[in-house]
């Protein structure tokens, strides 16, 4: 489920204000992380940027699974074995991971993390794998075999060798706490970019909102459509650039989990809501289902919006998105 960066974000500085617009890029949790807050010099930039990466550090720890200390290593360890006791920040997080698999009909899964690699996407694969080995590959995900126990939070896999993974929602929680933490902290305006998971807040300085482009999927050089952004996330999963193709059909790296197959017919989704976490777990559930379903369920989310690109290029909105209005 790993996810492709396919958003930019455009602001101006103005130097006549008394504010700056102080920034900062690195990699953290395998990924680029950007971070951008307004301050009133760099001096104080610098805290609230470092006060970020603390908080990204101390969310890793919890719920990496690379990491082999953490909470939900553990839960992994002990699948099949017995429930295991974690932080209320990591249970409540799975439990919300949980809902979107079940609004999204299993198209988002944590527990993909069971999954046998028999698909490669380094040019590598040569031939399809046989429809054996794909059954095989998914015989231990199922977020229903997921067991929570609310009163002692606890997490329980059913199935020994089952193993869970919050790449497809962890990063958009981390945006949405790194928000939380700095406007906690006097910071009134930022935007943070968690490898393509960004949540924007407050204004620049220039008194104008944040903007974000989405990137042409079929011409990553060129931005489709431009929006603003007050106090809210979007988030871009895309397959452009790792995909396989098989007699003429294009098999994205973003796997469905209950078949074991690689998503078909779309290119990119993005997904625009008020919090970072649903809009990174809902985009890479919407690619699974495709267009027709996909939209069908955004259209009935509040505050929920998403644009579809499907492999021919087409564009696709929901209801809520006149795409003619921000395209560039």
């Amino acid at each position: 489920m790993k996810k492709t960066l396919s958003i930019v974000f455009l602001f101006v500085v103005f130097s006549s204000f008394a504010q700056i617009i102080h920034k900062r890029k690195t990699s953290m949790l395998g990924s680029p992380f950007e971070i951008n807050v307004v301050a009133k010099d760099t001096t104080e930039g610098n805290i609230y940027i470092n006060m970020a990466i603390g908080e990204v550090r101390r969310i890793e720890n919890e719920i990496s699974d690379w990491i082999p200390t953490t909470p939900i290593s553990e839960v992994s360890r002990n699948a099949g074995l017995k429930p295991v006791k974690v932080p209320v920040e990591v249970f409540e997080l799975v439990e919300r991971a949980i809902k979107i698999s079940e609004i999204t009909y299993g198209a988002f899964d944590i527990s993909y993390a069971s999954m046998d690699k028999i698909w490669k996407f380094d040019g590598s694969m040569k031939e399809m794998p046989t429809p054996e080995a794909i059954k095989k590959s998914v015989a231990k995900i199922g977020y229903k075999n997921i067991i929570l126990d609310k009163k002692e939070h606890t997490i329980f896999l059913k199935m020994e060798g089952m193993k869970l993974g919050l790449g497809g929602i962890g990063q958009g929680y981390i945006a949405d706490k790194i928000h939380t933490l700095l406007l906690s902290k006097g910071c009134d305006s930022g935007l943070v970019n968690v490898s393509g998971d960004i949540f924007a807040w407050g204004k620049q300085p220039s008194g104008k909102p944040w903007t974000v482009g989405i990137v042409n999927p079929m011409n990553k050089n060129k931005i489709f459509a431009t929006f603003p952004l007050e106090n809210s996330a979007v988030e871009t999963s895309g397959s452009y650039e790792k995909f396989v193709v098989f007699d003429g059909k294009r098999y994205s790296h973003i796997i469905d989990p209950r078949t074991g197959y690689p998503a078909t017919g779309v290119v990119s989704v993005s997904v625009f809501a008020k919090k970072t976490e649903i809009a990174d777990a809902l985009a890479t559930g919407i690619f699974v289902l495709g267009v027709d379903v996909g939209l069908d369920l955004v259209n009935q989310l509040k505050g929920i919006e998403c644009i579809i690109v499907d492999d021919k290029g087409k564009i696709f909105s929901s209801k809520g998105i006149d795409i003619k209005k921000y395209s560039k």
